[in-house]
């Protein structure tokens, strides 16, 4: 009897507690019935014809792995697969690729190409898109924008056709994002119009060199310059690494960087140099060149200079990588939110329906402000993308700036969303087949790929401080980088926070432009004082670290939120420019309630901040019955999601075994 009784209050608590969780959920909240193709169109724009041609070139292979699972086809690399068999498939995948035509002439094609190349391929395999991109992208791109015509003429052509297999090696076992301080050395011999380059010590052997274990013909290396006993500084050179036939160069050697958490279709690999010779004429010669008497010449005399004209173009390498963590951003929420959408767990009464997962408030809470993110960042990176495609010269320090920020970001957004995607899916999410779980592993990589996000956010910082100090001292307004906010009167926040007020792009822009131009003073103060007290400029960047971290996301989500704000712009009134305002607001509100800088430095008050944590959940009940046509419109075909985005029933039945 005591037994029935404790299950009878256990049972009545269990009510109370669901009845309450659902409380907030009785509203009906308005529905925008927009168009999810003019939806994807702002999200791919003019690639979307491209972007499904490469999907489904990639769904009608065998080659693709295509298995069948509760009544849908999906393609997925068979992971079960030794690493030398994943790398021996991303090769074949290659082949594949090459013989349909997708490579042919790609070097005039232009970058959107590139990008939509890259990204395309990632959807169904990030070794894929990472094995293309270091032979097209960081192989041909030093090619293209290091070298000259005469680099062009010999290089293009077998590239395209895979009758040269490129890598790239930069990154040293000793020397990662100080590329400046790399160790190989690189003499030339006028007598023979050779250049040797070696190894001086183990911790100057190139290390995690894409391509580099099995595959690459030839590589592209970074090397301390040394002409008539003076360091020139870091430049590039062409280098054979094996011969056509896959034997490696007498005076060579190469290792396997062995098995990875993720990426084991790409051979990475590490590479000695034991004094190789190669003609003079392999310099990437576009900022500096050698004589053939010994000479060194360049028309940049300033070696900073010259070293930042040298290593410009390669910001590709960031732009490509912040677009590729998009979209495994969204296909860990597009098959995370369809779960949720069909998957249910306990009811609110006995013998009453169990509840969707996505109906529950504390789900939404996980995955809408993600999704209403990823929205915000997929903007940024098509602005990013196209900044760096019509770049200039004088442009060149905006796509550095923001490729850099972005990066950073984009990276930390997508793996954060995975982990709460992987947990939304509960143990299905662990299986590989699901995808979210193993794409963390996939795409841990990118915080460090192209600069640890830490470091970069400081090289935000100090570009913003140099800048800042720079109009100051011409005492005349600021101009660039999107720092003109800083010329106006200093924004006034309302004391008292509501909906109405949250949800206006005035406040939104406001808080944001307050935030960083704040942190900007702060942290010229802080540097100005360690100045006074005869620090030097390392030190103290050194010990000014965390405002200048702080200062890196605040210019981040001034630039995300404006870009998207550019994008609302463009959307005539309708449901379309309603659901976009709606995501907008929930970006915005996310970004002031997780982010502690706000309350830190006093932007909020600690009762608007509350305000602000109650809208997030009014928000999150708002988007809930768009949830799936949000996801519908990222333009993901199902084959490339998951079984549990679908019949996950069906999909574990006994038949599927």
């Amino acid at each position: 009897m005591k037994g029935e009784t404790l299950k009878t209050y256990q049972t009545f608590d269990r009510v109370k507690v669901l009845t309450r969780h659902l409380q907030n959920h009785t509203a009906t909240p308005c529905v925008y019935d927009f168009d999810t193709k003019s939806l994807r169109k702002l999200l791919d724009g003019a690639s979307v014809d491209d972007i499904d041609y490469i999907f489904n070139l990639m769904i009608q292979s065998n080659l693709f792995c295509p298995r069948e699972r509760g009544g849908k086809v999906f393609i997925a690399p068979d992971f079960n697969q030794s690493m030398e068999q994943q790398r021996e498939m991303t090769m074949r995948r290659i082949e594949y690729l090459r013989e349909h035509g997708v490579f042919d002439e790609l070097f005039s094609k232009g970058h959107l190409w590139g990008f939509t190349l890259s990204e395309s391929l990632g959807v169904f395999d990030h070794s894929l898109s990472i094995k293309v991109a270091v032979h097209f992208f960081l192989w041909g791109g030093a090619i293209r924008f290091m070298g000259t015509k005469r680099h062009h003429d010999k290089w293009f052509k077998p590239t395209e056709t895979y009758q040269v297999k490129g890598c790239f090696a930069m990154t040293e076992l000793g020397h990662g994002s100080n590329v400046r301080g790399i160790e190989t050395m690189t003499r030339y011999d006028a007598s023979t119009g050779e250049f040797i380059i070696n190894t001086p010590c183990e911790s100057a052997q190139k290390y995690w060199i894409g391509g580099a274990a099995n595959d690459a013909t030839h590589t592209v290396v970074f090397s301390q310059l040394e002409i008539n006993g003076v360091n020139q500084g870091v430049h590039a050179f062409i280098a054979q690494i094996r011969d056509e036939n896959g034997n490696k160069h007498p005076n060579i050697r190469i290792a396997d960087c062995g098995h990875k958490i993720g990426l084991n279709g790409v051979d990475n690999g590490r590479i000695w140099f034991d004094n190789l010779r190669i003609p003079r004429e392999n310099l990437l010669n576009s900022v500096a060149d050698v004589s053939p008497d010994g000479q060194y010449q360049s028309a940049i005399k300033d070696p900073d200079q010259r070293f930042a004209a040298f290593l410009a173009p390669l910001t590709s390498g960031r732009v490509m990588i912040a677009a590729s963590s998009t979209n495994a951003t969204k296909i860990g929420l597009a098959i995370a939110i369809r779960y949720s959408l069909s998957r249910q767990a306990f009811s609110v009464r006995p013998n009453e329906p169990e509840v969707l997962l996505l109906n529950y408030p504390t789900h939404q809470r996980r995955l809408l402000p993600l999704l209403a993110k990823t929205y915000a960042l997929s903007f940024a990176s098509n602005y990013l993308k196209m900044i760096y495609v019509k770049r200039t010269p004088e442009s060149m320090k905006s796509v550095h700036l923001a490729s850099s920020a972005l990066k950073a970001v984009l990276t930390w957004h997508c793996m954060r969303t995975l982990q709460e995607c992987r947990e939304a899916c509960g143990v299905q999410g662990l299986q590989t087949e699901n995808h979210v779980g193993h794409l963390k592993s996939e795409y841990d990589v990118q915080l460090t790929f192209e600069g640890d996000n830490n470091i970069l956010m400081q090289q935000v910082s100090k570009v913003l401080l140099a800048e800042f100090l720079a109009a100051k001292k011409r005492n005349k307004p600021i101009k660039g980088l999107g720092l003109e906010h800083l010329n106006k009167p200093v924004p006034i926040i309302p004391s008292h926070l509501t909906t109405s007020i949250l949800r206006t792009t005035q406040f939104q822009t406001d808080i944001f432009c307050l935030r960083e131009r704040d942190l900007l003073h702060r942290f010229a103060t802080e540097v100005s004082q360690h100045q006074a007290q005869g620090e030097s400029k390392e030190h103290i960047f050194t010990v000014t670290y965390q405002i200048a971290e702080d200062l890196g996301r605040a210019f981040s989500d001034r630039l995300i939120l404006q870009t998207y704000l550019d994008v609302e712009a463009t959307v005539p009134e309708g449901p379309l420019k309603s659901i976009l305002g709606l995501m907008r607001s929930m970006y915005a509100t996310i970004v002031l309630e997780e982010d502690a800088s706000f309350l830190r430095y006093g932007y909020l008050s600690t009762d608007n901040a509350a305000v602000v944590r109650k809208e997030v959940l009014k928000l999150c009940s708002e988007l809930r019955p768009h949830a799936l046509p949000l996801v519908s419109s990222f333009g993901i075909p199902d084959a490339f999601l998951a079984p549990i985005a679908f019949n996950w029933a069906d999909a574990n039945a006994w038949s599927s075994v």
